[in-house]
């Protein structure tokens, strides 16, 4: 039901993620998913850090490896580099990736629907 909206894609190598990111938005959190006015689902991410010099890109990969227990590495940003909508790929189980970003906002949406 959820699953065809989901803003993430399986490949043989791990998944990639279409994200909409706020940079200086006070904490490094995920934010939980939206649907953007075109119908395409995107994972919501803020960072503290400013969308200069690549810091924010830096602060994105970063959260998304510890959030997703992966190491740096294994997390690159395919495409978006000056964009607040980007395309990340992370490397590594897709079905263990996809299950953890499921638990990810599956808490968020709980916490807002309280």
């Amino acid at each position: 039901m959820v699953a065809s909206n989901e803003p993430w894609r399986y490949s043989a190598a791990g998944i990639s993620i279409a994200l909409r990111v706020t940079p200086r938005g006070g904490r490094d959190d995920i934010d939980g998913i939206e649907q953007l006015s075109d119908g395409r689902s995107v994972l919501k991410v803020r960072v503290r850090a400013i969308a200069d010099g690549g810091e924010a890109n830096k602060a994105v990969l970063l959260l998304l490896a510890k959030s997703l227990g992966v190491p740096k590495a294994s997390v690159k940003l395919l495409s978006g580099a000056t964009s607040r909508l980007k395309q990340i790929a992370v490397e590594g189980d897709p079905a263990r990736l996809g299950e953890a970003l499921r638990q990810l906002v599956s808490t968020k949406s709980k916490d807002g629907g309280n």
